[in-house]
């Protein structure tokens, strides 16, 4: 141990060290400054940045025999108070920096630095400066991050006051304004405890968890030796499926009769198989969490090595063992039929066709906070588990029987989240960390997951092998479409069925094709297990139809935005499932798009060089909002004695803004009452108090938990409305006796399942429609493709927040970016880390952005809403590989198009 005095924050700290402790660890855990978040824990992300003796540094990589004694350290809880913030924390809140809010503390404290070396940088100066570092975010796409430094330099040189960032509601309206957060203020100074925050905050006899996890992908269990791992210090148990009182089974709530399985077939502990790299075979609980790690070492477990079945095709191998015996590895088949048959339409002399084969690959979600959370007896002895997850009542009837408890004696809470993306649509830990409570007496237990666990345990975006052939006559009019898919979803089941109905539902998608045959299937695999991602399903459709259409205009001759302007939905078309479209916009966005894309057709072509070629590429991408036919919402809303309102509801937040939108949806329907938004107080995401409001995934929160807020609010306004048409006050109505209390149900009863044989149906309200319009750079010499610009028109209604909105706009495109051309977990021994998985950094997404929206208010969402989040991640890769097309002539159908891919296209060109 070392004795050191360091100044902290501006105060000398006599602190007892051990000289291997990294700096980020001793501020975490022994001085509780857990501003400086952990992500990667390799120096790879910046989320733990902290400023030491004037310079940026990044605290998990510093080991603290390298830190000088008297050395200067400030971290975000230094930096400013909440009462007088920096003038970069209040950007980060005016232009919606902290979504998550996970990165924001190390980006602030990194753009600290900045501008005290200098106060007036350029937007190139700030990207270098953050790529430099190493600050890396998932949510933002970056420019915001880059608009709010350079805003906050104008007040550092005195330009602006910082007290005018800030959005101030005009006329007590905050609906469609750049209205900062609710959480934002917390974000921004490092207090948002995220989960691994609350492990730290747990009180004293609090046991440490950690996995015993399968180092192969398939596997026959013939035994568990816990023994020796028992006698390691500070051990109190080592639990296995032995130990679990209920199925030890994970249900993924088959819906679809068609289905072979019976959806129980992911354990919580393995008993008898490992079927995946990372399965969870024992949980070790001890005293800290170093002792818990180094007991899981000891945990001997006998195999016997089956077959790994690492692709959907290696799964269907005639001579492929059955991966869960009793079920074939395609368990699921979907089929899409609409219109005419398809087969004398391609044949004839006088139509054209074109057909593509397409890979979308097992995309990592690549979230900076890994996977976290802990459990406990709560006073009224339920077992409480506090996880990421964005559906706390799914996930609630997915684990209570596998764990083995009475429902009632189940609560879930949500914990502060540091993005999901869409992975905790399953759940990852939750039954970890309650068989892990139970068995240890009820002793309260936390489970931190390190950044190789996180990628390697959790689900993936699930790879689509798509066939899709097109025909149309002469003049472009389309006529018909086959398709033909498999979806690699791992081997768990849950929601691998829904995924295969989403290619019937997307491919094509957005022009009127009057006649579709096509059939797909869901395959087990031994590959990681399929969870939802955002724009769920639609990136593999949308990869296949939309290069087909580039393919297409090429062989009639055409402009590809006139092939699709020919085709796109107008009165009378419907959508592949034989749904007429809510709107009809596609004409209009492609109007204001169409002049940009011949300057930029003119531009690519000036800009080309023979050593480094320029092109453009575009692509059209749908999404629904909802879970798939009458899909809805509850929420509550309550008057409170001092005259302030609560609103209700488990409208969880990865992310996304779902504490900024319940408030705004809230404060739109009561500020006819005089409400404003500081009297508005939200009660979220915790299963003791909050309803059923749904999960946070396929952009349909905005619309039906939105909407249920509304009608809970319109209830309260009619009932505290007077005859005169002033309001009652809380005492007039407990005097009169009407309910303070009242609860907002709101269902997509329009709405109807697709038929598993057809395709046929009516699931979605709303759609969310875009434009994409990349330019991209080729590297003729080494094949690397760079994103340069990216221009996107996108139609999601009205905008419940502009800064919300765009702030997810620039994020979908920066994960597309990713998808298209870095993205990656295909191997197991190279795809286990942030940069080993091809995250894009600042300098891999283009600063030259632009978002163009379309308003068309929808019936259906509440003040004409619709969502934001999947609709701009549907087809960004499709029109980036088009670009790539467009510049160097080469035309490649895989994603992520490396280097090696685009010159070996270039080569067989």
């Amino acid at each position: 141990m070392q004795k050191k005095i360091l100044n902290i924050n501006g105060l000398d700290r006599t602190l007892i060290v051990s000289p291997e402790a990294t700096l980020a660890d001793v501020l975490r855990e022994q001085l509780l400054l857990t501003g400086c978040k952990v992500g990667c824990n390799q120096g790879q992300c910046g989320t733990c940045s902290i400023i030491m003796d004037n310079k940026v540094v990044r605290a998990c990589i510093v080991k603290m025999k390298k830190v000088d004694d008297g050395a200067k350290i400030t971290t975000i809880e230094g930096l400013a108070t909440p009462n007088n913030l920096h003038p970069l924390q209040v950007a980060w809140m005016a232009y919606g920096c902290a979504q998550c809010g996970f990165c924001s503390p190390g980006f602030i404290l990194s753009a600290k630095v900045l501008l005290d070396e200098k106060p007036n940088p350029t937007r190139e100066d700030v990207r270098d400066w953050f790529q430099k570092n190493r600050n890396a975010c998932r949510c933002t796409g970056y420019k915001p991050l880059v608009d709010a430094v350079m805003a906050a330099a104008k007040v550092v040189r005195g330009e602006m006051r910082k007290e005018d960032l800030l959005y101030s509601p005009a006329g007590n309206t905050i609906f469609a304004t750049t209205y900062h957060r609710p959480s934002a203020l917390a974000k921004v100074t490092g207090t948002w405890d995220f989960g691994a925050d609350v492990a730290l905050q747990m009180p004293p006899g609090t046991l440490r968890l950690a996995l015993v996890q399968a180092e192969v992908s398939h596997a026959n269990i013939k035994g568990i030796d816990t023994s020796e791992a028992e006698k390691m210090p500070g051990v109190y148990k080592v639990v296995t499926h032995k130990d679990i009182k209920g199925k030890n089974r994970i249900t993924g709530l088959i819906t679809f009769p068609s289905n072979k399985g019976d959806g129980w077939d992911r354990p919580i502990l393995c008993d008898e198989k490992v079927f995946q790299f990372g399965d969870a075979i024992a949980i070790v609980a001890a005293d800290t969490e170093e002792h818990a790690r180094e007991a899981a070492k000891k945990v001997k477990v006998d195999l016997e090595i089956l077959p790994a079945y690492m692709s959907a095709p290696a799964a269907m191998a005639p001579d492929a063992i059955e991966i869960h015996p009793g079920v074939p590895n395609i368990y699921y088949e979907q089929g899409i039929i609409k219109g005419d048959d398809t087969k004398p339409i391609m044949e004839r002399n006088d139509v054209v066709t074109v057909e593509v084969e397409t890979y979308c690959s097992r995309q990592p979600h690549l979230h900076l906070e890994p996977d976290c959370g802990c459990a406990y007896m709560d006073e009224e002895g339920r077992l409480t588990i506090q996880s990421k997850s964005i559906a706390l009542h799914l996930h609630h009837a997915m684990i209570v029987a596998g764990i083995g408890i009475e429902p009632e004696k189940l609560r879930l809470v949500a914990n502060p989240t540091g993005a999901t993306f869409g992975y905790k649509f399953s759940p990852t830990n939750e039954a970890l960390l309650g068989v892990a409570c139970l068995a240890c007496d009820g002793k309260p237990v936390s489970l931190v997951f390190n950044m190789f666990q996180n990628i390697t345990y959790t689900g993936k975006r699930s790879p689509g092998f798509v066939k899709c052939k097109l025909a149309a006559d002469k003049t472009g009019k389309l006529l018909a479409m086959e398709t033909d898919w498999s979806i690699d979803h791992g081997p768990y089941s849950e929601f691998g069925d829904l995924l295969t109905v989403r290619q019937a539902q997307f491919t094509g998608a957005g022009y009127d094709i009057p006649s579709i045959r096509g059939k797909g299937r869901t395959v087990c695999t031994n590959h990681a297990w399929g969870s939802a991602f955002r724009a769920y399903g639609s990136p593999q459709a949308f990869l296949a139809s939309e290069i087909a259409m580039d393919e297409l205009a090429e062989k009639l001759s055409m402009d590809p935005l006139e092939l699709r302007f020919k085709n796109i939905y107008r009165p009378g078309a419907t959508t592949p499932t034989g749904q007429e479209p809510e709107v009809y916009c596609f004409e209009n966005m492609l109007n204001t798009l169409r002049p940009m894309w011949e300057e930029a057709k003119k531009r690519c072509k000036n800009l080309s060089t023979p050593e480094k070629k320029r092109g453009v590429g575009l692509s059209l991408g749908i999404y629904g909002c909802g879970l798939d036919g009458p899909d809805g919402s509850v929420a509550w809303v309550e008057l409170n004695a001092d005259g302030t309102v609560s609103v209700g509801n488990s409208w969880q937040d990865h992310g996304q803004g779902a504490d900024l939108a319940s408030l705004t949806h809230a404060h739109e329907t009561l500020k006819q009452m005089g409400i404003t938004p500081e009297q508005i107080k939200l009660v979220m995401n915790d299963t003791a108090f909050t309803p059923a409001s749904g999960p946070s995934g396929g952009s349909r929160q905005n619309v039906m938990t939105g909407n249920a807020i509304r009608v809970g609010c319109e209830m309260l306004v009619n009932a505290m409305r007077k005859p005169d048409g002033n309001y009652r006050n809380y005492n007039e109505m407990v005097a009169e006796n009407i309910p303070v209390r009242y609860e907002g149900k709101w269902a997509a009863s329009m709405c109807t399942d697709c038929n598993s044989e057809t395709g046929q149906g009516n699931p979605f309200c709303i759609y969310m429609y875009a434009l994409f319009m990349p330019e991209v750079e080729v590297d003729m010499k080494t094949g690397k493709a760079k994103v340069v610009r990216f221009v996107t028109v996108e139609d999601i209604g009205t905008l419940t927040n502009k800064a919300t909105c765009d702030g997810q706009i620039y994020g979908a495109l920066a994960q597309g970016i990713g998808l298209a051309l870095t993205e990656d977990f295909e191997d197991l021994k190279k795809h286990t880390s942030l940069v080993g998985c091809g995250l894009p950094f600042i300098h891999d997404v283009p600063d030259d952005m632009e978002i163009i929206y379309n308003i068309t208010p929808r019936e259906h969402g509440p003040y004409g809403s619709a969502g934001v989040g999947e609709g701009p991640l549907t087809a960004p890769h499709p029109a980036i590989l088009n670009a790539i097309y467009n510049a160097c002539g080469a035309r490649v159908y895989a994603v992520p198009a490396l280097p090696e891919k685009i010159k070996a296209a270039m080569g067989a060109k």
